[in-house]
């Protein structure tokens, strides 16, 4: 590898990983200030708090990283050009083509590490943190409806009072209906315990089977229920979609698909989670004319300040076009693309202009 793209390479990541390290300190302070409000209740103590606000902090990165990107390049190009060392470059034959060459080398290293950071660490880290906080305070999963969980799963409707955080479930009803939607019967169960693939243990059950003109009711310590409910599908209770797995995403999709339930919002959520380590690609070609279009003029601050603001609008639009997408029932692809694009769109057409220059 040439001298030049060493230090390229060198100079934006570093730089990168910096911005990155100081966006992590100050989310994890603001973090923990949410944190200490909480401090005494239950069992929660501080260190429970530190605990949280440490397994929150993979997906703090995972958010972070197209921000961090943008802005590191643009500080590392900036810096390089208030030090003459982009025009002393230039000056040798070196275009911009072969920079962005250089910066999407870069770009593939964060896209990677976005990408495993996503799909390994984060959803497992944020999903002990719950189950963590949860635990301290001696809570149990909160869920919307008064009356529980409720789950569709075929011809049968399963609602959960609470489901506690190692998948447990305690005060389970099974509606199960005919193919003509009629009541055909009524299981309740003080607790269920998965125990092998698609089987729950549930015990002290009553069970009511309906007939034509009586009720048959019966008592059993213990019984086997098969479902296609499982812990998997559960954990989406305690990991929001945006930090689920890809794997998670598919799993639950197709449950709700299968169970004829909207699946808009979570196939929004998967498509978001395919393209975002993409957008490390878009915010180095963002930055590319921004930092290096003007030499000595320019100061660093002013440009590290227009890049926070286009990584904040960033990450709003990305948000935005994933609530208009779920709102509006538009195509999953469309909504996760859209932010992207727009802004890939943006930095070709700066490229174009500042080589114009």
């Amino acid at each position: 590898m040439k001298i030049y793209r060493r230090y390229l390479l060198r100079e934006v990541s570093g730089a990168i990983v910096l911005v990155l390290l100081a966006f992590l300190a100050l989310f994890a302070f603001f973090d923990m200030l949410g944190e200490v409000q909480d401090i005494g209740r239950g069992g929660y103590q501080l260190r429970h708090a530190f605990a949280f606000v440490l397994l929150r902090l993979p997906g703090r990165v995972y958010e972070l990283m197209p921000i961090a990107v943008l802005i590191g390049t643009l500080y590392a190009l900036s810096s390089l050009a208030r030090h003459s060392e982009i025009t002393v470059l230039r000056v040798s034959g070196l275009s911009s083509g072969a920079v962005l060459r250089v910066l999407f080398l870069v770009a593939a290293m964060f896209a990677v590490a976005t990408f495993l950071i996503g799909e390994y660490v984060a959803p497992t880290a944020e999903r002990e943190a719950n189950q963590l906080r949860l635990k301290a305070r001696g809570r149990m999963i909160g869920q919307d409806l008064r009356s529980g969980l409720w789950v569709k799963d075929e011809r049968s409707f399963i609602n959960v009072r609470v489901v506690l955080p190692d998948t447990r479930l305690r005060g389970v009803r099974i509606y199960e209906f005919d193919e003509d939607a009629r009541l055909r019967s009524l299981t309740e169960a003080s607790e269920g315990e998965y125990v092998v693939p698609d089987s729950w243990r549930l015990s002290n059950v009553v069970q009511t089977v309906l007939h034509a003109e009586r009720a048959d009711v019966q008592k059993l310590p213990e019984i086997v229920w098969q479902s296609a409910l499982n812990p998997d599908i559960l954990a989406v209770l305690m990991v929001s979609p945006d930090r689920m797995s890809l794997q998670h995403l598919a799993t639950y999709t197709k449950h709700l698909a299968d169970n004829r339930q909207t699946t808009n919002r979570y196939e929004i959520a998967f498509w978001k989670k395919v393209v975002y380590p993409l957008a490390a690609f878009v915010m180095v070609a963002l930055a590319l004319p921004f930092g290096g279009a003007h030499y000595r003029s320019d100061a660093v601050g002013l440009k590290v300040f227009s890049g926070v603001m286009i990584g904040i609008l960033f990450h709003m639009l990305n948000g935005l076009f994933a609530n208009l997408g779920a709102i509006n029932s538009w195509s999953p692809v469309l909504s996760a693309v859209t932010p992207s694009s727009l802004f890939l769109l943006a930095a070709i057409t700066m490229i174009w202009w500042v080589e114009r220059r």
